[in-house]
């Protein structure tokens, strides 16, 4: 007797004698979303700043290049995540800002190809 080490999804057509291997399904990227800053003429540039170092972890060069984007095109883009992540970060952004005080604004927009 022939014993068959088949994987669990597998199927044995006993008629035939043949085996169906069921295919892996197919797992598709989540679409992504960018965590945008807005420009207000209120919110000290040092606090843009500290909350991309602080919500985004990066470093106080990139932070920088990005406050000055805000500060000079009006928006930035903090990061690419996931809607959920995306929401939940522009959330703590807003969060923080009105904690200091401060009038900044984020939103989030589908990242487009």
């Amino acid at each position: 007797m022939i014993k068959l080490n088949l994987p669990e999804d597998s199927e044995l057509d006993r008629s035939s004698g043949t085996v169906v291997l069921e295919d892996e399904p197919q797992v598709k990227e989540p679409p992504m979303y960018q965590v945008l800053l807005l420009n207000d003429d209120y919110t000290p540039m040092e606090f843009v700043v500290y909350v991309l170092q602080y919500i985004f972890n990066h470093d106080h060069e990139k932070s920088t290049q990005i406050m000055m984007a805000v500060h000079s095109r009006g928006k930035g883009v903090c990061g690419i995540f996931p809607k959920e992540i995306a929401e939940m970060k522009s959330h703590e952004i807003i969060t923080m800002a009105q904690a200091h005080e401060h009038p900044l604004i984020s939103e989030i927009e589908p990242l487009t190809d």
